[in-house]
């Protein structure tokens, strides 16, 4: 297992651009270079696991450049926003779409069934031709998108909260450990 978690941070150091690189960069809005937003935190690496999750998983476009420009309202951690959203990838997103859109089929019909309450709300508040635009396919795909999208984050959040708690602890522990031989 420590060699899987290894290998795969050797793989972030190699392709995630440093701070510098994207100094550099005249694509890179200057507000996103700030110290705090590159700090690996028990605040910010939560933050930037839910941020890249959601943005990957809604977004199929410039995920990369969305997720570090959101990074900035939340205080999400930057790096890990961008390297999250690596979780759709050519291998991975036609089974993230064909659960969304089983899932949202599945959901639009318990609602069709139910009286509706759905379809009335996508009416009534103009949103589906703003999921439409977003995701240029149909309601299910675009229900389920987001219902997987929210867990995914959600769960990417609280996961991700408790392996830092449970690193920092690790860690203590074995300082405690060398100072008491």
């Amino acid at each position: 297992m420590s060699n899987l978690v290894s290998r795969i941070r050797d793989w972030g150091h190699r392709t995630m651009p440093t701070r510098e690189q994207m100094e550099r960069s005249r694509w890179v809005p200057n507000s996103t270079l700030r110290s705090e937003l590159w700090r690996f935190t028990r605040r910010s690496v939560p933050r930037g696991v839910a941020l890249g999750l959601l943005v990957g998983i809604l977004l199929p476009f410039a995920q990369i450049v969305f997720a570090a420009i959101l990074s900035m309202p939340v205080r999400a951690n930057v790096p890990i926003a961008a390297l999250t959203t690596f979780v759709t990838n050519p291998f991975t997103t036609p089974f993230i779409w064909a659960g969304s859109y089983q899932l949202g089929n599945l959901l639009l019909h318990i609602d069709n069934e139910a009286g509706g309450a759905i379809d009335r709300l996508f009416a009534l508040t103009d949103l589906w031709s703003a999921i439409e635009w977003l995701t240029a396919e149909g309601k299910s795909l675009a229900l389920g998108l987001v219902i997987v999208a929210t867990i995914a984050a959600a769960t990417g959040y609280l996961v991700s909260g408790w392996a830092w708690r449970w690193w920092v602890g690790h860690k203590r522990r074995t300082l405690l450990r060398s100072d008491i031989r």
